[in-house]
């Protein structure tokens, strides 16, 4: 494994755990020409799964896009790290349970939804806003509405 502090390629292994609910093995490591320590996750690859974004393009899916677009709806709320985590596990597992090879974002978008709203209605608010593509503040008004009247 580099580091990604030096680049250095040696490096040894401090701890391993599950994660994820035993679906990945989390290790810290050390690099061995600077010390530096850092954390790697180690997964499962299933067959590669391909992200049909709305324009038709096809890319890789990414665990690490999808959590990065959930971390940002949370940004500043008070739901713990672990919760988000296990947020985007959820909507992983949702998504390979279908067993599809190709699989539409906007279908990746309302799981995600799906799985956000229950836990914090400003983050699927957050979320909604750039998923959906909010345009003004109408779009928002709609939302809040068929959130805050239950409709969602």
């Amino acid at each position: 494994m580099q580091c990604p502090r030096c680049g250095h390629q040696d490096d040894k292994v401090l701890d391993s755990r599950a994660a994820h609910e035993g679906k990945s093995i989390r290790r810290r490591r050390e690099c061995l020409a600077c010390a530096f320590r850092f954390t790697t996750f180690e997964e499962i690859l299933k067959d590669e799964l391909v992200v049909v974004k709305r324009d038709g393009r096809r890319e890789e899916f990414s665990r690490q896009k999808l959590a990065g677009g959930i971390r940002r709806a949370f940004l500043k709320r008070t739901v713990p790290d672990e919760r988000i985590d296990q947020i985007v596990d959820s909507v992983i597992d949702e998504i390979q349970r279908s067993d599809k090879t190709a699989i539409p974002a906007s279908e990746i978008g309302e799981i995600a939804m799906r799985a956000i709203l229950p836990v914090d209605q400003v983050a699927y608010i957050r979320f909604a806003s750039v998923y959906l593509r909010f345009e003004d503040v109408g779009q928002f008004a709609r939302v809040i509405d068929e959130v805050v009247g239950g409709k969602k």
